[in-house]
């Protein structure tokens, strides 16, 4: 037993300031082992709830970064074991910071796409708005999100994105979405009548839901007109620009109809002349 103990301490000179022993070798060869099991018991703690495709899409990111995390607890091991690793510390902590500065975008959208895919802020066909782009979300990849635009135009959104704005999910709560057409009536109009033909414009039209009911709010008394609102419900919210466009149609026939004035803007330019002396 002390013969084989003194074969596995027995240190092997792979340069002038590093050796290390068969026993320091087998040591971190455990280390590893428990680090594999204990990394794959937290891959499948995160993704347990997530659908397969985004498995497989964490899976390969993770693969990644296991390979990261066994070299760094390699360097670690043989430090504790006393193997002089200075040099590979100084060498790897070099490597790792010029390769971090120089990734640094790419970085950032891969660890935002692990967000996205971990807490499931967004999923394939959800209509999201960020910067003022609207789309469609087509495929959620670890660096980009591919959306396609109500102009069929795609829009591809770098992941890094969702951390540094604002993003609005039309469809999380469901496909139902309140929209709404504003209009300004010229001053005397007859309010009330006006609120009953912007319900009807909206009434008349097939695409718009009748629960919740529409309604009508009297915004403003602007410079040139009053200002009203008619808001309402639809079920597609990609395409709301098609049924505002339609009632505004409505609208202005209603109106037309009914002598209600849709007033523009108006200046009184007074000219003064200079006395001639």
């Amino acid at each position: 037993m002390k013969e084989l103990l003194k074969i596995l301490n027995e240190p092997y000179n792979i340069t002038e300031h590093i050796s290390i022993s068969i026993m320091d070798v087998l040591i971190l060869c455990v280390v590893l082992i428990i680090a594999r099991i204990v990394l794959t018991i937290i891959r499948k703690l995160i993704t347990r709830n997530l659908p397969i495709v985004d498995k497989r899409k964490f899976k390969v990111i993770f693969a990644y970064g296991n390979w990261l995390i066994y070299f760094l607890i390699m360097l670690i091991t043989f430090h504790t074991l006393g193997v002089n690793v200075t040099g590979i510390f100084a060498a790897s902590a070099a490597l790792l910071i010029g390769i971090g500065l120089a990734m640094q975008t790419l970085f950032q959208d891969i660890i935002s796409g692990i967000f996205i895919l971990v807490d499931q802020t967004v999923h394939v066909g959800d209509i999201i708005e960020l910067e003022g782009k609207v789309g469609r979300v087509e495929m959620i990849k670890l660096r980009t999100t591919r959306a396609v635009t109500s102009d069929n135009k795609i829009l591809i959104i770098p992941n890094h994105l969702y951390l540094e704005n604002s993003l609005y999910n039309w469809t999380q709560n469901g496909t139902n979405t309140r929209e709404s057409v504003e209009v300004g009536v010229a001053y005397g109009s007859d309010v009330q009548l006006v609120k009953k033909l912007l319900l009807q414009a909206v009434a008349n039209n097939p695409t718009i839901l009748k629960e919740p009911e529409p309604n009508v709010l009297f915004t403003d008394f602007g410079d040139s007109s009053l200002n009203f609102r008619v808001a309402f419900t639809i079920n597609d919210s990609f395409n709301a620009r098609f049924p505002k466009s339609d009632v505004r149609f409505e609208i202005d026939r209603l109106f037309r109809e009914n002598n209600i004035t849709i007033p523009f803007p108006q200046r009184d330019i007074h000219i003064i002349s200079k006395p001639k002396e």
